[in-house]
């Protein structure tokens, strides 16, 4: 049966039919993620899904596209929910295609995105016999998804797909699970249309905050003598960057954004103080240790943010916490005023009873506390040697990269290490959603796929992935996706021939014992390029940085691989080692 644009005036029109047609499982799954207004989907075929895929070949308002490995396929469809807000959907088959996306789930569940993966499974009557390509899909997901389902009739698939979807984008967002047996995808049943609304009594997520204790909090504020306001991820899922940046300017309050939340509050701003954490900036991190009232929105209290919460509780301060999800509240650290519901509203309505108390902070004791941390910030944490003219340093890629896109839509994804946590220290995100990277995990090879994603949801924008030349061989086949799908990005290598953030813990944690973290057989990674079909440069010199982005730039069509091999001595700066408090860092190599 055919579905095209000409049938659906809108994707949601199915919903209004009051005449039932007879469908098979695959169509009216097409119908329901039509209705939903999916316009992208990444996949990879296999037996247990081949009536989905014949169905997807009959219409032509999802786009779908062939990746090289599933975990390449949830990744990418990650990095469009985190770039756009809206919930990325991906297509895997039985067996070893879900074993495969689980990275790819885990990944973004640790980050509260929000996501569909629809799974095939072999036919319900041969669930449990270890049929050809079987595997418990509900049982090995169920620790890394906010829910799954298991379809066991296709009378009930249109309910489960609205269920699925509302659950992946409200409260506390995550991705959740379609099993899909074979036959329930051949069955027919009658469709009448896609559900208009979704009733689940067992899920009711909070969205209001409660406005007694929104009033405790205006107390703290109004009243502190050494405010911080720290937020994180769930400000940008929450969309309340505005409303983030309006409190800020109504108190004057230095203000820290995580790794997640970086592109909050720009960073340009001098409110800001930078990162936090075991990377973050020497006067973000003495500003949180001895701030007297925290405002923590939509965070953790992430072991890498905190350090030791021995240590972090050492000093007295009055804690208020803002979350969706209640069970993050007080989870690390206890919370003095806790605040459940959603970031946005919360911050609405705190920011109108400031308006209405109409009294101002103390300004006073805010010019002491300000005075305090512009000497923190006096000292340079974030130092490096950018005179020298023989070696390429790392973080002069990145500084380069950000004077030349200040100005323009720019999106920079990441893989996970050293080269991570220099793009988060020295590209300044002053937007919210441009900075994509895996956070909780900390998963390797998440940066190619993420900006596939991106450059297909922002095709005018520029899209940077940054990575290492570990990081990027996980998946480095994408680069044949990135051709056949036209998404031309920039890759910047930051190649050291290390692993190298375990090589900084091992030089700094164990003598110098460099145990299997230098990569000995790399690949000639322009040719490699090439071979893909795409652009190739090798950057070995300082003064080739700059000429190379631009170069890079120009070429707006193509994918560009620049391999800029950097020191192989570089350690990233500030460092809190582990089990260390937050002000225990570690500023350079002088200190170890």
């Amino acid at each position: 049966m055919e579905i095209s644009k000409a049938e659906i005036k809108s994707a949601a029109a199915a919903s209004t039919q009051s005449d039932s047609q007879e469908l098979r499982g695959a169509e009216i799954l097409v119908k329901t993620l039509q209705a939903e207004g999916v316009k992208y989907i990444w996949g990879y075929p296999g037996g247990a899904v081949l009536h989905i895929y014949d169905a997807f070949y009959k219409q032509d308002t999802i786009e779908h596209v062939l990746v090289r490995h599933e975990q390449a396929a949830v990744h990418a469809a990650d990095g469009y929910a985190r770039a756009t807000g809206e919930v990325g959907v991906a297509l895997v088959t039985s067996g070893p295609g879900v074993t495969n996306a689980i990275t790819g789930i885990a990944t973004a569940y640790m980050d509260s995105i929000p996501m569909v993966i629809i799974t095939g499974q072999v036919p319900t009557a041969a669930i449990g016999l270890d049929a050809f390509q079987e595997c418990d899909t509900v049982g090995i997901t169920r620790p890394v998804v906010k829910h799954n389902f298991l379809v066991k009739d296709v009378r009930q698939l249109a309910d489960t797909i609205k269920k699925a979807f509302h659950i992946a984008r409200t409260g506390r967002p995550g991705p959740v699970v379609v099993d899909i047996p074979k036959d329930v995808s051949f069955n027919k049943t009658a469709y009448t249309g896609y559900p208009d609304k979704v009733e689940m009594r067992s899920y009711n997520p909070v969205t209001r905050g409660h406005g007694g204790q929104i009033r405790k909090a205006l107390q703290l504020l109004m009243t502190a003598k050494r405010p911080y306001i720290y937020t994180g991820g769930g400000v940008l899922l929450a969309n309340a960057t505005a409303e983030l940046r309006q409190l800020v300017d109504l108190l004057n309050y230095p203000v820290t954004n995580t790794l997640m939340g970086l592109g909050a509050f720009p960073a340009t701003d001098r409110r800001f103080l930078g990162m936090p954490g075991m990377h973050g900036t020497l006067e973000a991190n003495n500003t949180m240790q001895n701030c007297d009232v925290l405002l923590a929105v939509g965070v953790r209290f992430d072991d890498r943010v905190i350090g030791n919460p021995k240590h972090f509780a050492q000093n007295e301060r009055k804690i208020i916490h803002i979350d969706i999800d209640p069970s993050s509240i007080s989870k690390r650290v206890k919370v003095d005023v806790p605040i459940v519901g959603d970031v946005k509203d919360v911050l609405t309505e705190l920011i109108g009873m400031i308006k209405e108390a109409g009294t101002p902070p103390d300004q006073g004791a805010l010019a002491d506390w300000w005075k305090q941390i512009e000497a923190w910030r006096s000292r340079d944490c974030l130092k490096y040697d950018r005179g020298n003219q023989d070696v390429l340093k790392p973080q002069r890629v990145i500084e380069t990269l950000w004077n030349l896109t200040k100005d323009v839509e720019t999106y920079v994804t990441s893989d996970v290490g050293q080269h991570q946590m220099w793009a988060a220290q020295f590209y300044k995100f002053n937007e919210p959603r441009r900075w994509i990277n895996s956070g909780g995990l900390g998963t390797m090879g998440v940066g190619i796929p993420y900006a596939m994603g991106i450059k297909l949801a922002k095709p005018d924008a520029e899209v940077y992935c940054v990575t290492g030349e570990g990081s990027v061989q996980m998946c480095i086949q994408e680069l044949s996706t990135c051709l056949q799908y036209n998404t031309p990005i920039k890759i910047v290598s930051l190649n050291n021939r290390y692993l190298g953030m375990v090589r900084q813990w091992q030089e700094i944690e164990y003598s110098g014992r460099y145990s299997h973290t230098y990569m000995d057989a790399l690949p000639n990674f322009v040719k490699l390029a090439e071979a893909y079909g795409h652009v190739g440069m090798l950057i070995e010199r300082p003064q080739d940085v700059e000429p190379a982005l631009r170069e890079a730039r120009k070429l707006k069509d193509r994918t560009v691989f620049m391999d800029f091999r950097t020191d192989p001595t570089e350690n990233v700066f500030p460092m809190v080692q582990a089990g260390k408090g937050i002000t225990e860092m570690l500023l350079g190599s002088e200190d170890l």
